[in-house]
């Protein structure tokens, strides 16, 4: 348990006194609790015995006193646990965006938002009640047993011997009870698995609806669900048994002790007295159950700390594993671009396996080829989003690793098939490419990727904000504020991965002006299924399980018998496709 403790402190060192103070003060509460425990025997001596009416009032007094200051000293406690809960929490999930802002693409390509969102949300989550409540309350638990069993033995030998053994009985069965440990993994992961499915399953509902697609398709989040099950159910049931036994001995106290009264003890030499000890020994028993329940969930808490941190630091971990290592160079001398017997994996099997060519700058390519033949890839590594595995990749003679980030990010422009804009205004949303341009380099980038048209249309001109309070964008004017924005980024290396892929018929002209104007004495590489579209490229690469197979002009490929010529004549056929009118009359 300080183990756990220790490890999620650590992620709050300001505040972690917070959890030392709180340990005080449950304990404090405690002791003083147990002190109006005391005088409640000497009310009920007073008042069955003694007969002193003013004493007993006295000692109510007492009582209600001591549960006074033991409640607001706990209640202080929690307090104390509560704030350093939450800001434990905040502080994982700080940690977690921080971490996502830095992560590797590799990282988003191997984990689904829905299971990064869970796993971040839910294990921090998590941490906040092992804090806020379990400090206070398991401080009080552990102590008040053993508080309980000397009350017992200043009150009466027989009634603290009787509660010893109890307390001993009862932490034999919490032992027992604290389960299988490996079943307890088992659970854990089964839990994390379906809620990230549910995720999955709940961000997916559009498809369904859309496409009508079967809930069959969802086949995971059912056998998550059905994992689950089984495993909560195998978890209760490794440890039933003690947990039966523990209920039936605290339940069953007043009965298990009685018999022994009456065979062993004389009755009748001094009733009041048993009457007393008997009634201290149910109400203390039932405060030691209350206190047992409380220590049954330390070690399944315990757990579950342990392992809320040990996934928020491996998924932390992952985030930077696979980041470029960035060296000191921040010139190129030039841009051309070879690979080096380059290898690279996602997860078991390679993408690349030992691959070479070179491309030379000032030079536009086509990357071609099916889906998973490693194209994306190649245009990923340049740009440096991911660390190869064996190896090198060289940009103007140098290795990429030994460019400093900021060579890498100004000289290389990657154009995605979907560009994201931020909810802010046209003219912002362009500036990005390169904060530090002037108005009139922001309005020169914006005129020649062809968004004059776009900006007349609306009243605030570039001054539009984009998103829930502006306006929404088709993909073709996204694309084309994207453009402007790498336009005025000015890098000489660019890279298009799809970019024209989902573009609305009446942008179709516009953008590809837009291209024009951005690919215009750069070394450009681009990946394109719309094969129409890249005819006019210096050089055609084609693509198959990670190899070259082909290059050439698209002339030079189409005179001779190759995929690339079996592409664009199946690419042809489908455009030339139509439904036969004659089928519908």
């Amino acid at each position: 348990m300080f183990n756990s403790y220790k490890k999620l402190l650590y992620y709050v060192p300001k505040k972690k006194y917070l959890a030392y103070l709180g340990i005080l003060f449950s304990g404090i509460s405690a002791i003083v609790t147990v002190f109006a425990y005391y005088y409640m025997y000497e009310f009920l001596k007073k008042i069955i015995i003694l007969k002193e009416v003013q004493g007993a009032f006295y000692s109510a007094i007492f009582i209600t006193g001591f549960l006074i200051v033991g409640s607001i000293t706990y209640m202080l406690s929690v307090t104390l646990t509560h704030i350093l809960g939450f800001r434990l929490e905040t502080n994982l999930r700080k940690k977690g965006i921080d971490g996502l802002i830095n992560a590797s693409f590799k990282f988003f390509d191997l984990n689904s938002s829905g299971r990064t969102r869970q796993l971040i949300d839910d294990n921090a989550t998590l941490t906040h009640g092992i804090i806020a409540h379990l400090i206070p309350d398991n401080t009080g638990a552990v102590l008040t047993p053993i508080l309980i069993v000397i009350l017992g033995f200043i009150i009466n030998m027989k009634l603290g011997i009787v509660l010893l053994l109890f307390t001993i009985a009862g932490a034999i069965q919490i032992i027992l009870m604290t389960g299988n440990k490996r079943f307890m993994e088992l659970y854990q992961n089964a839990l994390e698995k379906m809620n990230s499915e549910t995720v999955e399953y709940v961000r997916g509902m559009q498809v369904i609806k859309i496409f009508g697609a079967s809930i069959n398709s969802f086949k995971s989040l059912n056998r998550a669900i059905i994992d689950y099950s089984d495993y909560a159910l195998n978890y209760s049931l490794s440890f039933r048994k003690p947990y039966l036994r523990f209920q039936v001995m605290f339940l069953s106290a007043l009965g298990i002790v009685v018999p022994f009264v009456v065979l062993f003890s004389d009755i009748h030499k001094n009733p009041e007295f048993l009457a007393i000890n008997l009634i201290m020994f149910l109400f203390l028993s039932g405060v030691l159950f209350n206190s047992f329940m409380k220590i049954m969930h330390i070690s399944m808490y315990a757990f579950q700390g342990v392992t809320a941190v040990e996934k928020l630091e491996e998924i932390f971990e992952s985030m930077q594993r696979d980041r470029l290592k960035f060296g000191t160079l921040e010139k190129f001398k030039n841009f051309h671009i070879e690979f080096e017997n380059v290898s690279f994996k996602y997860k078991e099997d390679k993408v690349l396996d030992n691959l070479s060519f070179k491309l030379k700058e000032n030079r536009s390519y086509a990357l071609v080829g099916v889906s998973g033949s490693g194209k994306s890839t190649i245009a990923k590594l340049i740009s440096g989003f991911y660390q190869i595995n064996s190896g090198n990749i060289k940009i103007g003679g140098e290795s990429i690793l030994n460019y400093s980030e900021e060579a890498i990010t100004k000289n290389i422009a990657f154009i995605f098939q979907d560009s994201k804009l931020f909810k802010m205004s046209i003219f912002e949303n362009v500036q990005i490419g390169n904060p530090n341009a002037t108005r009139e380099q922001v309005f020169k980038a914006l005129n020649l990727a062809g968004c004059d048209e776009l900006i007349e249309k609306f009243p605030m001109k570039e001054n539009t904000q984009i998103g829930s309070n502006g306006v929404f964008l088709s993909g073709g004017e996204r694309q084309r504020i994207a453009i402007a924005r790498g336009i005025l980024k000015n890098s000489n290396i660019i890279i298009m991965d799809e970019a024209s892929a989902s573009i609305d018929p009446e942008n179709e002209y516009e953008l590809q002006r837009a291209f024009k104007n951005l690919i215009k004495g750069k070394t450009v590489i681009m990946i394109a299924h719309r094969l129409s579209s890249i005819k006019s490229v210096d050089e055609i690469i084609v693509m198959e399980k990670g190899k070259i197979i082909e290059r050439g002009t698209d002339i030079q490929l189409m005179n001779k018998n190759t995929k690339y010529r079996y592409f664009q004549e199946l690419y042809a056929k489908a455009n030339n496709w139509r439904v036969g009118y004659e089928k519908f009359i």
